[in-house]
């Protein structure tokens, strides 16, 4: 596993498949504050919520200058449904082979009724203009989370 990231460190580059074709990467969004949320699994009761957060704030993100993925290892097809779904209106990176939740240490193990597996740790990273991480959010709770990030998005 990934050792955990910290305020100040350089976020790591990613390049991954996206909802609606093409890629999403770090490279690409370089200068532009970058909110990258990190969620178990499309079309489940707390993705599905903290998505529609998000993507009812993306006009207020935008504003201020920042661009919001969501990143889970479902697919392309998965994401794709997800987003017209539920209307959803933010970038879905499909990180199907695990390197992009690995980099930034969410792929770890979690028990469920004392079955112990690898899944994602629902996690935000907001990196900066210059890719360094600015504001991280460990094992999120869902209620007010896209608020309370765009709150820092407007302070950085």
């Amino acid at each position: 596993m990934a050792k955990q990231l910290d305020v100040g460190d350089k976020a790591p580059a990613f390049s991954m498949s996206r909802d609606g074709g093409g890629k999403v990467s770090l490279a690409d969004l370089k200068g532009k504050k970058v909110v990258l949320y990190f969620y178990p699994k499309d079309d489940t009761p707390g993705c599905t919520t903290e998505a529609i957060d998000f993507s009812r704030l993306r006009p207020e993100f935008a504003r201020a200058g920042a661009e919001v993925i969501g990143v889970s290892r479902d697919s392309v097809a998965k994401h794709e449904k997800f987003a017209t779904k539920h209307k959803l209106d933010v970038a879905l990176g499909a990180d199907e082979d695990g390197t992009v939740t690995e980099a930034y240490g969410v792929w770890q193990e979690k028990s469920l009724y004392g079955r112990k597996y690898m899944g994602i740790q629902r996690a935000t990273f907001l990196v900066d203009g210059d890719g360094v991480i600015r504001h991280v959010w460990p094992k999120v709770s869902v209620k007010g989370h896209a608020d309370e990030v765009l709150a820092a998005v407007k302070a950085l």
